[in-house]
C-alpha cells in the first residue's frame, strides 16, 4: 500500500478510503481502539472488530485522569506490549491515544483514523500527543508518531458545520505559513462548495498535510522550524484556557486574525496581505474578535510551554506562504497588538 507521505523511516500517512487501507496496514496482532460514544455511533463498523475503550468528549476529558483510566482499562483486559492502539476520532482522540500508548508499558504502537478535518489536516499528523493539565494545552506529553495515519474525507460527511470549519482555520494556518498557491486556492471557493465537492476537499487536504509533513521531517522536536506551525496558537491557546465561547479551531481563526494584525503594525507584513487574510477567515465564517479581553490573553500567553526564559516565541507572517518566528518581551508583544486594544493592552 503506497503512503502519500511518510514522516521518518516509519510513519506512513494515506489519503483513500480507510476501508480498503486499514487491513493493509493494520498489523497482525491484538487491536485495541481508542474511541468516543458518538464515533461508535457513526462508525460502529470500525471498531467492532477490536478491544474497545470510550472516553469522554470534549476539551476537558484530555487529562491525565482519563489516561489513567485507559491505563486501568487496559490493565482489566489484558494488553500487553505485544497489542497495537488504534485511535478513532478528532484531535482530543488521537492526542490522548497517542499519550496513553507512548507511555502504557513504556511503549506500545499505535495508528490514526482521525474523523474530523482538523484531526486529518492537523491533530493526527506529526508526532506530538498529550494531555492538559488545570486547561493548559498539551503540558504533559510525548513527541512519538504513530505507525500510521488514515486520512479518509468520506469520514467528513457526517461533520457538523462548527467541526468542519474549525478544519479549514488549520488548513488556512498551513497556507499562510507554506502554501501561497493553497490560500489563493482557497480564496477561490466557500464552505458549502468545499464540503460538496469531493475531489477538491481530498486536493486541499492533501496540500495542508503536505506543509505540515514537510516541516516535521525537517524539525520533528520542535528545535526551530517546527515551531511556525504555532502560528495563531499563542493567542488560541489562551482563549481556550479562558473561555468556552470557542472551539480549537474558531479560537486559532482569532488568533491567525490578531497575529496577523500584529505583523502589519511591526512592518513584516503587508497592508494588502493582511487584509487578504481577513477576508478569507470572514469568507467562511469565522468570528474574529476575541471572546476574551486582549490583557488577560497576554497574561495566559506568559505561561505558554514554548517560551524560554520569560520570553515569548511568536509566530508572526511576512507574506502570504511565510512567516517567521520572534522572541519578545511581554512589553514587546503587547505593543505590536492593534491600536483599538490599546486600554487592554497593559499587563
Amino acid at each position: 500500500m503506497h503512503a502519500s507521505f511518510v514522516i521518518g523511516s516509519a510513519s506512513r500517512i494515506y489519503i483513500g478510503s480507510v476501508r480498503e487501507i486499514l487491513p493493509e496496514v493494520l498489523p497482525e496482532s491484538r487491536v485495541a481502539a481508542i474511541s468516543d460514544a458518538a464515533i461508535d455511533r457513526l462508525h460502529h463498523e470500525l471498531l467492532a472488530s477490536y478491544a474497545s475503550v470510550l472516553i469522554g468528549k470534549g476539551e476537558s476529558i484530555k487529562t491525565l485522569q482519563t489516561v489513567a483510566a485507559i491505563y486501568r482499562k487496559f490493565l482489566e483486559t489484558g494488553i500487553d506490549r505485544s497489542t497495537f492502539v488504534l485511535g478513532i476520532g478528532g484531535g482530543i482522540v488521537t492526542d490522548i491515544t497517542g499519550f496513553a500508548a507512548s507511555t502504557y508499558m513504556r511503549g506500545l504502537r499505535f495508528g490514526f483514523i482521525p474523523t474530523t478535518l482538523l484531526g486529518q489536516v492537523d491533530a493526527a499528523i506529526g508526532g506530538k500527543n498529550g494531555v492538559n493539565i488545570d486547561g493548559y494545552k498539551n503540558i504533559a506529553g510525548t513527541f512519538n508518531q504513530p505507525q500510521f495515519v488514515i486520512c479518509d474525507p468520506e469520514l467528513l460527511a457526517t461533520l457538523p458545520e462548527r467541526e468542519f470549519r474549525a478544519g479549514l482555520a488549520e488548513i488556512i494556518k498551513a497556507a499562510i505559513i507554506a502554501d501561497a498557491e493553497l490560500f489563493a486556492r482557497l480564496e477561490t471557493v466557500d464552505l458549502l462548495h468545499l464540503r460538496n465537492d469531493r475531489n477538491l476537499l481530498t486536493e486541499i487536504i492533501r496540500s495542508a498535510i503536505r506543509v505540515k509533513v514537510e516541516i516535521v521531517a525537517r524539525d520533528e522536536r520542535e528545535a526551530g522550524e517546527r515551531r511556525k506551525l504555532n502560528l495563531g496558537h499563542t493567542f488560541a491557546h489562551a482563549i481556550e484556557k479562558c473561555s468556552t465561547r470557542m472551539n480549537h479551531g474558531e479560537a486559532v481563526a482569532v488568533g491567525i486574525r490578531m497575529i496577523a494584525d500584529a505583523a502589519v503594525k511591526a512592518g513584516l507584513l503587508a497592508t494588502a496581505d493582511g487584509e487578504r487574510i481577513t477576508a478569507l477567515l470572514t469568507r467562511f465564517g469565522f468570528a474574529l474578535e476575541s471572546p476574551v479581553e486582549v490583557k488577560r490573553l497576554l497574561k495566559e500567553s506568559a505561561k505558554d510551554k514554548k517560551n524560554k526564559d520569560g520570553m515569548l516565541r511568536i509566530v508572526l507572517p511576512t507574506r502570504i506562504g511565510d512567516c517567521t518566528v520572534q522572541t519578545l518581551t511581554s512589553t514587546a508583544f503587547a505593543a505590536l497588538l492593534p491600536a483599538r486594544c490599546a486600554k487592554e493592552k497593559t499587563l
